[in-house]
């Protein structure tokens, strides 16, 4: 039965194919119609037979009337997020319980059986147990998408830089003696003496403390940058972040003879890339005893903050410098990188989309 297009007033609908069902698309504009029901059984067939879609039942928040009517009943339509967190707009008819989808907003649709999951995942509840591991280590817990495979150079930084420090931090004299030939120091560095150390300052510490610090935030971040870059690709991104984290140093201080040592300034370009392609994870902030779920932004906000404080009150045994320029160097490449991670990454790319928002 032929009826009137909702969005261009057409009246030239003609019968789709989508995702299996057969609904009604405008010649004109290009948009879709379905009955009731006709929706849900098109989502699960789009998710592979794998959940019951029930899109009417779990609509989002109602927008208020829309300036279109229904086809069919002649009665203005309402304007709905197509669910919670996922802020694709529907227009629904009250009387026949149809669907009306614009064109440019299909093939994000036929993405909602996903993204609900996804949602669900990263939205999961803060346990007891989590609480309690933070506030006993003041370390921040991720919530992040699950990597798709192994994160082996993260395993593998992990286990190089604890085996290096259980080969000298037990014993002062062995500490003394790697320090002096491995240790950065920016005025050998800017006399072309000790090069080498540009490189293997990253992998010594300075203290047990210093090496849990820095090993668990490379933990945290390392294994979804991993995923999403590549093992190799990875590897050598780590190793530019430490560089421009030494370089920044030595710039900022080039007759310095103090010591830098440590996985800091690789790992705060770490940072910088994670804020740019994770926007959509969430890490726990404890204060005291108030622990709260913040967005990448926000929490690397605070610590850059921290950051600042500590270089402006210029104290010392912290490469503040470093840990800046490690940072902004890991937010230029994660800038830079953006458009190819997430051509390769379909699932990061779609929760990156602005339609997706994330509860914390």
């Amino acid at each position: 039965m032929s009826f009137k297009c909702p969005g261009c007033h057409n009246h030239k609908m003609r019968e789709y194919e989508f995702h299996g069902e057969e609904v009604d698309t405008c010649e004109a504009c290009g948009g879709l119609w379905f009955d009731n029901g006709e929706l849900n059984k098109a989502l699960s067939k789009a998710d592979n037979g794998d959940d019951k879609v029930r899109v009417e039942e779990t609509l989002g928040a109602h927008l208020g009337q829309a300036k279109r009517q229904c086809g069919h009943c002649e009665v203005s339509l309402e304007r709905y997020h197509l669910m919670d967190g996922y802020q694709i707009e529907v227009d629904v008819c009250h009387s026949c319980s149809g669907i009306w989808i614009d064109r440019d907003e299909s093939d994000k649709v036929v993405k909602s059986p996903l993204v609900k999951n996804l949602l669900a995942e990263l939205d999961a509840k803060i346990s007891t147990k989590t609480w309690i591991f933070q506030f006993l280590s003041q370390m921040p817990v991720e919530f992040n998408l699950k990597p798709k495979k192994p994160p082996v150079v993260t395993y593998l930084l992990l286990a190089l830089n604890i085996l290096v420090f259980v080969g000298y931090g037990f014993d002062l004299d062995m500490t003394d003696n790697v320090f002096a030939r491995f240790a950065l120091r920016a005025d050998d560095v800017m006399h072309g003496s000790h090069v080498w150390t540009l490189f293997s300052h990253m992998f010594l510490h300075g203290d047990l403390m210093h090496l849990a610090g820095n090993m668990y935030f490379l933990y945290v971040v390392g294994d979804n940058l991993e995923d999403a870059l590549g093992r190799a690709r990875f590897f050598v991104l780590y190793l530019v972040c430490g560089f421009a984290a030494a370089a920044t140093q030595i710039a900022a201080d080039p007759g310095s003879n103090i010591y830098m040592v440590g996985a800091s300034g690789a790992i705060a370009g770490l940072f910088g890339m994670y804020l740019m392609w994770f926007r959509h994870a969430s890490l726990t902030f404890m204060f005291i005893i108030y622990q709260k779920k913040l967005s990448p932004m926000a929490f690397f906000s605070i610590w850059l903050v921290f950051n600042i404080i500590g270089l402006i009150m210029a104290g010392e045994g912290v490469a503040y410098w470093a840990h800046i320029g490690g940072f902004v160097a890991g937010l230029l490449m994660g800038i830079f990188l953006k458009d190819k991670v997430m051509q390769a990454n379909p699932l990061i790319a779609m929760l990156n989309e602005p339609e997706v928002k994330i509860a914390r």
